[in-house]
């Protein structure tokens, strides 16, 4: 048994050998996933759920603080209820999935299962919104979804998946407007501070807003291997779907007007996002805001008079700081321990042994950089405290670190070409027309497609990187997941 699973942990594919291998390796050895008998559909295992769940917990209260309220909408639309709003049925028609029959009968309007909710919210929003008293409403939902890829990967992309979904009206456009660009900052601090990931603030170009939207702002994340993620979205619908689906409300001045919405949200991609931004060639690394397991404690020598004792002295202290911690007692080695609890990306490893409790001290070691210390056991929650800061700082320095080596300005196609073949993939940083043909065409000529229109800009040039025309905005480009 031990033999077998030190070979897992060495079985990880190098990821400069094969990046696509290094992953499915980690989500399937670290434990986060199964495949399942339904292609692009997986069963997210205890761990990988684990992490989820930290994701939620946070995000939850982030939304919470700022006055959202949980709803729940029904998993299935009437095809009726989703043609109502033509840009957006448009939008999502070659990934929906249908249900036709009801037991044995055929349904006389068959019903989609949920890509998204928008449709149900306007819905549910024309039966209860009738005075500008009713507004604003601040609703989010934490479901699952269904789009029928062509082309899956464990979190990545994948056929039935999970996420939140807020869904708000407001009175005025400036309000909604204001929320899409609260929102998205939101989301920008959960990933920088929480995942320890840098991210790219920015609005979308128009052919790649999401159906239906007036405007789609992302935030833009960098992978180890110089592709683009896109970490989270949020659109500003203006009164397009209130008027679509006929919700309206009599203002102030009584008179009968159309509200304004807003829609944004995150997946279990986010999963993916930390597992490509932060691990390594031993497995998962895990920021510390979102591990299921932050510290670990190896009693070295457990057989040994008094080891078991203090490693369970030491796990009740760090449980009582509120920190996550497993104490490992099982009878495998500890250096199987040390490579099953790396394989997990467990924060920081606690090490205790006969020799440690004679001199009242244990060793840290902090998985990001395999840092060993040595702290006496009388500072030891302020000690695994720091360390996890520490993992935090040091995560995000790595990941801000590969983003800015691999972020390149380039003034014209042939410099995207050239430097992108040199130096291999990333964020390319260049001027745009504004016209939708020059956005193709860079992708076509190139491989990087518009990620977004960063909201810090910067004149790399007075000319479109394309046509050599006067330049409106700099983009974001790159390949993306």
């Amino acid at each position: 048994m031990m033999a077998k699973e030190k070979k897992k942990v060495e079985a990880i594919t190098s990821m400069d050998e094969d990046f696509a291998k290094w992953y499915t390796d980690i989500v399937k050895k670290a434990e986060l996933i199964e495949y399942t008998s339904i292609k692009g559909c997986m069963v997210i295992r205890p761990y990988g759920y684990a992490i989820w769940e930290n994701i939620q917990k946070i995000l939850d209260g982030m939304f919470k603080a700022t006055g959202h309220e949980n709803v729940c909408m029904p998993l299935f639309i009437p095809e009726s209820l989703l043609q109502k709003e033509k840009d957006h049925v448009e939008g999502f028609a070659p990934e929906v999935a249908w249900v036709t029959m009801g037991g044995n009968e055929p349904l006389e309007d068959r019903l989609c299962v949920r890509p998204t909710s928008e449709t149900l919210f306007c819905e549910h929003y024309a039966n209860i919104i009738h005075s500008y008293r009713d507004l604003p409403k601040l609703y989010n939902q934490w479901v699952n979804v269904v789009r029928w890829e062509k082309t899956t990967r464990p979190f990545l992309r994948s056929r039935e998946f999970l996420w939140q979904e807020g869904h708000t009206i407001h009175a005025t456009a400036e309000e909604a407007v204001e929320e899409t660009e609260h929102m998205l900052n939101i989301y920008a601090d959960f990933c920088e501070n929480a995942l320890a990931m840098p991210v790219v603030k920015g609005k979308k170009t128009e052919s790649d807003k999401f159906a239906g939207a007036v405007s789609t702002y992302a935030i833009e994340a960098l992978m180890h291997d110089g592709k683009a993620l896109q970490a989270g979205t949020s659109h500003y619908f203006g009164d397009g779907f209130a008027k679509a689906f006929g919700i309206e409300y009599t203002d102030k001045e009584n008179k009968k007007v159309n509200p304004y919405q807003t829609s944004w949200g995150v997946t279990t991609r986010l999963i993916g996002a930390i597992i490509m931004t932060h691990g390594d060639n031993n497995g998962l690394v895990l920021p510390p805001a979102i591990a299921p397991i932050q510290a670990v404690i190896i009693p070295i020598a457990q057989h040994k008079e008094g080891v078991l004792d203090k490693a369970g002295e030491l796990k009740e202290r760090l449980l009582k700081s509120d920190i996550r911690v497993k104490l490992d007692d099982g009878e495998n080695s500890p250096g199987w321990k040390f490579a099953e609890y790396e394989m997990k990306g467990v924060p920081v490893r606690v090490e205790i042994g006969p020799k440690d409790i004679e001199n009242n001290q244990c060793v840290i070691v902090t998985r990001h950089n395999g840092e060993k210390t040595v702290v006496s056991l009388d500072n030891l929650e302020t000690a695994v405290s720091e360390k996890l800061k520490e993992v935090h700082d040091g995560l995000y320095a790595k990941a801000l670190e590969n983003r800015e080596k691999r972020t390149y300005s380039c003034k014209n196609i042939e410099e995207i070409i050239n430097v992108l073949s040199e130096k291999g993939d990333g964020f390319v940083k260049a001027m745009w027309c504004g016209e939708e043909a020059c956005e193709d065409e860079v992708k076509e000529k190139t491989g990087v497609g518009s990620r977004c229109i960063p909201f810090e800009q910067e004149n790399i040039s007075d000319a479109c990187v394309c046509c050599g025309k006067p330049a409106k905005y700099m983009v974001c480009w790159g390949k993306a997941y």
